[in-house]
C-alpha cells in the first residue's frame, strides 16, 4: 500500500505538496482543486492506448512460429513436414545461377538495310550533279563497293560500342530481317573507323586526296541499333528456365529434432517451410480477420486488469499516476517481447519479465503484482513459440516473486527473489523437457545460460526500484525500514536535541502502527511517519513541554506569540525534511499531524483572559491540511492521545478510555478527520487499540516485599 494511492478526494493534495508555499495554503488548495476539476482523463484511456499500441506492434499470425539459426541446435521438439513443399534455393544461390546464365546472354541488335539503300542512293545522286567532273567511274565504283561492304558488316554508334565493351560482351546477336547471326564486336565499324577504312584501303591507282574531298562522312550513318524487345524477351526466357527449388520434401518427412545442429541443408528446408507458411496465411481478408481476433484478445486481457483495479483496488484505480505506472509496466513488457519475437533479436527467455511483479510488489501489494504479471504473460504467450511452455514458466516465476517478497523490508531480498526466479525457471524447464521428451539427452542445456542472463537482468531491479521511487514519487517498504532506523542523522539529532520529543515520537509510533495494523493501513508507513512528525521541534526545543526542565519560556510571552512559536514547528519540520530530501510520503505526516486544528492551550487561554476582545483565528490555527489518508489520520489521533495521556494523574482503564474518546471525538467534531477514508468501525477499533496500548505503557509495577531480618534471641 502506497501513500499516493489515495483516490479522488486525495488527489488535489499531491500537486499542492509538489510546490508548497507557506503563504495562504488554503487558497493554494482551492486553486489546485479547481485546476484538477477542469483537467480529467479517464483511467480507461491509459489502458485503451496501451492496448492499441500492443495490438499494432503484435506479430501477425502469418509469422513462422519457430526461431532457428544455421549452426545452432534446434531447441524445439520433433518437426515433420506438414505437406509436400519444395526446398527453395537461397537468394545467394539463385543470384549465382542468374549471374551464370546471364554470362551466356548476348544482346540483340538489328541491321537496317533501308539505311544502306538510302545512303547509296544519295551518293549516286551526288555523283551525277556534285561530283560529275571530279569522280571518274573508278572512284565511283570503289566508293560504292566500300559503302556496301561497310553497311553489310554494320556501322555501330560509339556510345553502343563503348557500353558493350564495359559490359564485357565479346559479340552480339545481329538481326538481319528475321534471322540472327552472332557477330563479334571487333567486326563492327563506327562512323570514324568506317571513314578511315575507305581512305586507308584506297587502291594505289586512286588518289586519297580526291576521296577526302568527297565528304564521305555524309554517306556514313549508323545502321545497327539495339533491339530492346527481343533482348529482354530472350533474357527473361533464359531466367525463367532457372529452377528456384533444389528438391522436394514429402509430407510427414522428418526435418529436425530437438538438440540437432541446424546444418546448411536443414536451414534451407526450415527456411522454405517458413516461406510456405507465411505465403499461405496471406490475403487481405484473412489478415483483417486475424487482426480483429488479435485486438479482441488484447483488449480483453487489458480490460481484465482494468476491472481488477476497479473492483478491488480503488485507491490505485483513482490515482492517475499509479494507473500510468501500471500501464507502462504492461506496455513496455509486451512491446519488448513483441520486438524480440518479430525481429528474432535474442531468445525470449532472456527478457526479465519477472521484474514487473518485483517492482509492483515493492510499491503496491502482492495480489496486484501477480495479477498484472498474469495479464502480461497471457498477452506475451500469444506471440511466442510454444505458448504453453512459456506461460507455465512465467506464471511460476510470478508466484515465486510473490512468495519471496511477502515481507519486504530489505533491498537484499530483491536479489534473493531474482535468484529464486532463476531456480524456478531452471527446474520448471527441466520438468517440462523430461515430461515432453522423456530423454535426458534431448535437454537443451543452453536454456540455462538464457536463464542466467535473465537472472543478471533481474538483479537490476535493485537500482530500478530506486529510480522509480524518484520518478513516480513512491516510497517502498525498504526505504521506510531504512528511514526508521534511529541511527539516521535526523533521528539521531532529534534524540540529542529534543529527548522528550524523541520519546514522545517513539510512543506515538507504537500506538499508530498498532492501530494501522488493526484497520488494514500501511503499518510501516505510519511507524516511519510517526518518528519524523515532530522533527520541526528541533528548531526551538525549549518551547515544548516535553523538553523543558524547570523554566517555561512561554510565561513571559503573549498567547498569540506563543501559539506562533508552537505552530511553526510544522513548517520548520517541512523545511528540515525537504533539506534532508525525505520522501514526500513522510513530509505529508509532518504537514498533517495537526491538520487545521488549533493550538488549544493558548487559544482557550486567550479567550478566557480576553472574552470581549476579537480574536484572529488564523493566528492560533495550524497551516494544515487535514489528514487525507488512513495513515495520516491515525497519526493525528495517536499524537494527540499520547501527548494528552501524559497529563493524566491516574492511568486507570476508565481514565485512559475517557481520554481517548474525548480526544478523538473532539477531532471528529472539529472536522479534522472529514477527508480521511475511515469508517465509524475503524474509529472504534482505533480507540480500542489506543486504550489497550496506553494501559500497557502506564501499567503499575508490583511492589517487591523487603526481606525481613530474623530477630535475634
Amino acid at each position: 500500500m502506497i501513500l499516493s494511492d489515495d483516490g479522488r478526494k486525495i488527489r488535489p493534495f499531491f500537486s499542492l505538496y509538489a510546490n508548497f508555499s507557506y503563504i495562504s495554503p488554503r487558497k493554494r488548495i482551492d486553486d489546485m482543486n479547481m485546476k484538477l476539476k477542469n483537467y480529467h482523463i479517464p483511467t480507461a484511456a491509459y489502458f485503451l492506448i496501451a492496448a492499441l499500441i500492443i495490438a499494432y506492434l503484435f506479430p501477425r499470425e502469418g509469422k513462422f512460429r519457430y526461431q532457428f539459426y544455421e549452426g545452432k541446435p534446434w531447441r524445439y521438439g520433433l518437426l515433420t513436414a506438414p505437406s509436400d513443399f519444395p526446398i527453395y534455393k537461397t537468394d545467394a544461390e539463385i543470384q549465382a545461377e542468374r549471374d551464370s546464365v546471364l554470362r551466356s546472354f548476348r544482346p540483340y541488335y538489328r541491321l537496317d538495310k533501308a539505311i544502306q539503300a538510302e545512303r547509296l542512293e544519295a551518293f549516286k545522286k551526288d555523283c551525277q550533279s556534285k561530283f560529275s567532273r571530279k569522280l571518274t567511274p573508278a572512284y565511283r565504283a570503289y566508293i560504292e563497293n566500300s559503302l556496301t561492304q561497310l553497311y553489310d558488316r554494320g556501322i555501330l554508334s560509339t556510345a553502343d560500342y563503348e557500353r558493350l565493351r564495359e559490359e564485357h560482351y565479346d559479340y552480339v546477336n545481329l538481326l538481319i530481317n528475321s534471322v540472327a547471326r552472332a557477330q563479334y564486336l571487333s567486326e563492327f565499324f563506327m562512323v570514324k573507323s568506317a571513314y578511315e577504312f575507305i581512305i586507308d584501303n584506297c587502291p594505289s591507282h586512286l588518289n586519297k586526296a580526291v576521296l577526302q574531298d568527297c565528304d564521305l562522312n555524309n554517306y556514313l550513318v549508323e545502321n545497327v541499333a539495339y533491339e530492346p524487345s527481343t533482348s529482354e524477351k530472350v533474357r527473361e526466357e533464359m531466367l525463367q528456365n532457372l529452377s528456384i527449388a533444389s528438391g522436394m520434401v514429402q509430407a510427414g518427412e522428418r526435418i529436425v529434432d530437438r538438440g540437432e545442429i541446424v546444418d546448411h541443408h536443414t536451414y534451407n528446408v526450415l527456411r522454405s517451410l517458413k516461406m510456405i507458411h507465411e505465403t499461405k496465411t496471406g490475403g487481405q481478408q484473412r489478415q483483417s480477420i486475424i487482426i480483429g481476433g488479435l485486438m479482441l484478445l488484447v483488449f480483453g486481457f487489458v480490460s481484465c486488469f482494468w476491472l481488477y483495479l476497479w473492483s478491488f483496488r480503488q485507491r490505485i484505480f483513482h490515482n492517475k499516476r499509479s494507473v500510468l505506472f501500471m500501464t507502462l509496466c504492461l506496455l513496455v513488457s509486451c512491446v519488448v517481447t513483441e520486438l524480440c519475437v518479430t525481429y528474432s533479436v535474442f531468445n525470449v527467455y532472456i527478457l526479465p519479465l519477472a521484474i514487473v511483479p518485483i517492482v509492483v510488489r515493492t510499491f503496491f501489494d502482492s495480489r496486484t503484482a501477480l495479477f498484472l504479471h498474469m495479464v502480461i504473460s497471457l498477452i506475451c504467450a500469444l506471440m511466442v513459440p510454444f505458448p504453453h511452455e512459456f506461460l507455465t514458466m512465467q506464471l511460476i516465476a510470478g508466484m515465486v516473486v510473490t512468495f519471496s517478497l511477502k515481507d519486504l523490508s530489505e533491498r537484499s531480498q530483491l536479489i534473493r527473489s531474482a535468484f529464486l526466479v532463476f531456480l524456478a525457471y531452471g527446474l520448471v524447464y527441466l520438468g517440462l523437457a523430461l515430461y515432453q521428451e522423456g530423454d535426458v539427452q534431448k535437454i537443451n542445456w543452453l536454456m540455462l545460460l538464457y536463464f542466467g542472463i535473465n537472472f543478471i537482468l533481474l538483479t537490476f531491479s535493485y537500482i530500478l526500484v530506486y529510480l522509480l521511487e524518484k520518478t513516480f514519487g513512491y516510497v517502498s517498504n525498504i526505504t521506510l525500514v531504512e528511514l526508521s532506523s534511529i541511527n539516521t542523522p535526523i533521528l539521531k539529532k532529534l534524540s540529542e536535541t529534543c529527548p522528550g520529543t524523541f520519546q514522545h515520537s517513539l510512543q506515538v509510533s507504537i500506538l499508530a502502527s498498532a492501530a494501522a495494523d488493526k484497520v488494514g493501513a500501511n503499518t510501516q508507513l505510519v511507524r516511519t511517519g510517526a518518528l519524523y512528525h515532530d522533527i520541526g521541534k528541533m528548531a526551538n526545543p525549549v518551547f515544548f513541554t516535553e523538553n523543558q526542565t524547570s523554566v517555561n519560556p512561554h510565561d513571559g510571552l503573549p498567547y498569540d506569540e506563543s501559539a506562533r512559536l508552537i505552530i511553526n514547528h510544522v513548517n520548520d519540520g517541512v523545511r528540515i525534511a525537504e533539506k534532508a530530501k525525505l520522501p514526500k510520503a513522510i513530509i505529508y505526516f509532518i504537514r498533517t499531524h495537526h491538520g487545521r486544528g488549533k493550538a488549544k492551550f493558548f487559544y482557550n487561554s486567550f479567550k478566557n483572559k480576553y472574552p470581549d476582545r476579537p480574536i484572529d483565528e488564523e493566528a492560533f490555527t495550524y497551516p494544515g491540511p487535514n489528514p487525507f489518508t488512513k495513515e495520516t489520520a491515525i497519526l493525528m489521533m495517536a499524537d494527540s492521545v499520547e501527548a494528552a495521556s501524559r497529563s493524566l494523574k491516574e492511568h486507570t482503564e476508565e481514565s485512559i478510555s475517557g481520554l481517548v474518546n474525548k480526544i478523538i471525538d473532539g477531532q471528529i467534531a472539529d472536522g479534522l478527520l472529514k477527508n480521511a477514508p475511515l469508517t465509524f468501525k475503524d474509529v472504534e477499533a482505533i480507540k480500542t487499540v489506543f486504550t489497550d496500548k496506553l494501559k500497557t505503557m502506564y501499567h503499575t509495577r508490583v511492589s517487591y516485599p523487603e526481606l525481613k531480618k530474623p530477630k535475634q534471641a
